[in-house]
Formats: structure tokens, sequence, C-alpha cells
């Protein structure tokens, strides 16, 4: 599941991001995919186990840690990121159809419709055809790539791109970023796992949940680096990432890869169905299809209208999810070990829709407040350098240190606030 979900072209895309956006070079790159990848995305594995244990999905399991009011947040939050990864998704694949259509070019927009059709033919099938799908497609994808890669080999350059204070502002923005995509999966993880018998060894699913996550996002978006830094010996590749962006770029050394945005769009559609769900008990009236297909029109068309800031949207939309999830994480890990001792039998699943058995929400959300201020003042975008952000690197675009900072705010300030939130609730 987790290999095919990220064995794909949007992967590819966080790897471009380094040099094209943050101006780094093959090695540094590399070794910030690395680093932040195997940080970011131990809190991935780590919920994964919880579906398993308590039979509810990751926006349900929220509730135990933010309260019935609070949880609506996150579950907004994540309906928007399951859209946001859909229009991302999209709009590679279209490009890179576009670019191997070379004798009547494909125009973007229908390229766009066509993986979001193909999408929505595997979403509507449920879980188990969802996991079948997930459990084989990475295979055609993984040698694709793979031939891209004895492509591409002879043409790279491995210099790195430069050093000092600018150098370390550069590898945190986009160290950043990479954590954004790692982190991504973090309000979906257990949603994968609630079939699993409940005395499957938590170690288990961990481990192969932690490889399976590791193995193509480090692969592949250093694959996405490398590809970058042939533009000196290859300069026709250069005019095709111009013309097509990634998706010209991945075209230009191989006409397939475009089959990889169906494995992680699907996901984010039956996620989306999921999670919009948790909202009121009336949305569960409303069918999965019914969701999934509105899902599917509002990104078709907002993947057609950003397709030509494509780059601009995916930093964007990396930063954001690497700052909310980053205080989603670390409230539910906080909440697990210190007020619930680990333990699951301090759980009460079936409390998961009265308010009254569950915690107030006023600690999350003032924690959750205090994360958003360290986010903000760590953040280094285009569109706003926050003040401890500024400080790193080139004082004209800072160094982003945004998730970190909300990820240490909330962690200081949420046990305090729980604790007396459960001495005066009770919950």
């Amino acid at each position: 599941m987790w290999l095919a979900a990220n064995m794909t072209i949007s992967t590819f895309a966080i790897g471009v991001l380094g040099p094209s956006i943050f101006e780094l070079g093959l090695k540094e790159g590399a070794l910030t995919i690395i680093f932040f990848n195997l940080l970011c995305t131990l809190p991935v594995a780590y919920f994964s186990t919880w579906g398993a244990k308590l039979g509810l999905r990751q926006l349900t399991l929220s509730r135990f840690s933010f309260g019935y009011a609070t949880a609506q947040l996150p579950i907004v939050l994540n309906c928007i990121a399951c859209v946001g990864w859909s229009i991302v998704n999209s709009i590679v694949g279209a490009q890179t159809l576009r670019a191997v259509s070379t004798t009547h070019q494909l125009p973007t927009a229908a390229g766009v419709v066509i993986i979001a059709v193909l999408t929505i033919i595997v979403s509507f099938m449920g879980y188990r055809v969802v996991h079948l799908y997930e459990k084989y497609s990475w295979i055609p994808v993984i040698i694709i790539f793979f031939i891209y890669l004895g492509q591409i080999a002879r043409f790279t350059e491995s210099d790195f791109a430069g050093s000092g204070n600018v150098e370390a502002g550069n590898v945190l923005s986009f160290g950043a970023t990479v954590a954004g995509f790692a982190l991504g999966w973090t309000s979906l993880a257990a949603d994968y796992t609630v079939r699993m018998p409940e005395d499957m060894s938590s170690y288990k699913i961990f481990f192969w949940t932690y490889l399976g996550l590791n193995t193509p996002l480090i692969l592949v978006e250093c694959l996405g680096v490398a590809a970058m830094t042939t533009f000196t010996q290859k300069t026709t590749w250069s005019d095709a990432y111009d013309a097509n962006s990634v998706g010209g770029l991945l075209g230009a050394g191989l006409a397939g890869p475009w089959v990889a945005s169906v494995p992680n769009n699907i996901p984010n559609m039956y996620s989306l169905a999921l999670t919009f769900q948790n909202l009121h008990p009336y949305a569960q009236a409303i069918p999965r299809i019914i969701i999934v297909l509105i899902g599917s029109v509002v990104y078709i068309v907002l993947a057609i209208a950003g397709a030509s800031h494509f780059e601009e949207w995916l930093d964007t939309l990396l930063v954001i999810l690497s700052y909310w999830l980053a205080i989603f994480s670390t409230i539910l890990i906080e909440e697990h070990l210190i007020f619930r001792k680990g333990k699951w039998s301090n759980y009460v699943p079936d409390d998961f829709n009265n308010w009254r058995k569950l915690p107030l929400g006023v600690a999350s959300f003032l924690a959750l407040g205090c994360g958003v201020a360290g986010a903000v003042l760590g953040m280094a975008q285009v569109w706003y350098i926050g003040v401890i952000g500024g400080m790193i690197g080139d004082p004209t675009f800072g160094g982003d240190i945004g998730f970190e900072l909300a990820f240490a705010f909330t962690a200081v300030t949420y046990p305090p606030l729980r604790y007396f939130e459960k001495k005066w609730w009770g919950y």
C-alpha cells in the first residue's frame, strides 16, 4: 500500500524542487531527503499500529485527543489536503501525458480528466480493491523509474551547489518541503490498518509501514534531484522541463511514468470520503461515492486552473501540511503516551461519538494555536518570512523552520493545558 502510494510522479516532483526552488546540488539534496524522511515517517508508522488495535480510522481517533468539537479542525484541514494532493498528482500526470504526446499534443485539461477518471474507477470499488490495486501497481512503476535512472545516470553532476549560511537556509527550507510530503500520511495512517487482526504485532505493522514509506520516498525523491542536475550536459531536457515542468522532464527521458499518478490519488479520494463523514452524523448519510465524485470535480477544476503554477502550488501545499501535521502528530502522541500511559485499555472505542466522554478540546485548541504561532515565527516562504525564519541563511529568503517550531511550541504547551482540562472535565 505505502510502497505504491509513494512510488509516484509526485514523489519525483518533491526531489525536483531541491535544485529548482532551493538551488541545492545532488549531494546535499539527497542527504536532506534521507534525513527528513527517516525522521518524519516515524509518526506515520506509529499511527498505523493504532488502526489495528482500536479499529478506528485516523481522524476518528483524533477525537480522543482533540475532543469532539476541536477535532473538526483537523477533519476540515485533511479534506483540503486530500483535494490538494489530488490536484498536484493530476497536474504532474497531465504534464507527462502532454510531454509524451508529440504528434497530437494532449491538452493539460484532458490529461487531468484522464487521471481523475482512472482514480474514480478504482476508488469506487472499496477497501479491498484499493488494497489489491496498491499491492501490485508499484511494480511497473519501479521498472519505469529504474529505466529512467539508466537514461539519466551518465549526465548527472554530483557536486555540492554551495556552502555557508545561505546553503543551510536552503537545506532547512527544502527539508520542510520533504517533511510535508512524509508527514502528509499521518492523518490517514490508521485508515488502512483498521481491518487487520487486533492481535497482530505492532512491531511488524510499524516496521513494514516504515520500510514501505521510506523505500520509495528516498529513492524517487533522490531521482528527482538527480534529474535536475543533468541540464548542463543534456540541454534538450532543460528545454523539455521549461516547456512542461516536471512532466516534461520525465517525458524527455521515458514515456510511461504518467501511470504513477493514479496510485497516489486513490488513497486521497478514498480517505476524503472517510474524513468528510467524520464532520457530523448527518454527513455519514451521504454515500461515499457522491463525496468522491464531488471531490473529483473540485480537484479537476482547480488542477486545470493551477497547472501553469505547479511548483509554486506544490511548495506552498507541502510546507503548510508540514506545519499543521507536526501539531496534529504531537498532540496525538503526547495524549497517548502521557495521559493514556501508552495503553490501549485506556481507550473506549465505542465512545468516539459521545462528546461527554471525550476531552473537552480546549487544551488541544490552545496548543494548536501555540503551534501555529511557532510555525508563523519560523516559516520562510515567498509570501511571508517569519521573525525567526528570517534570521537563517540569506535574509531575503530565510530558512524555513516552521514545522520544527510548530512541534516544539505544541509539545511544550499541550501537557500542562491537558492536565488542567482533564482535572476539571474528567476525560
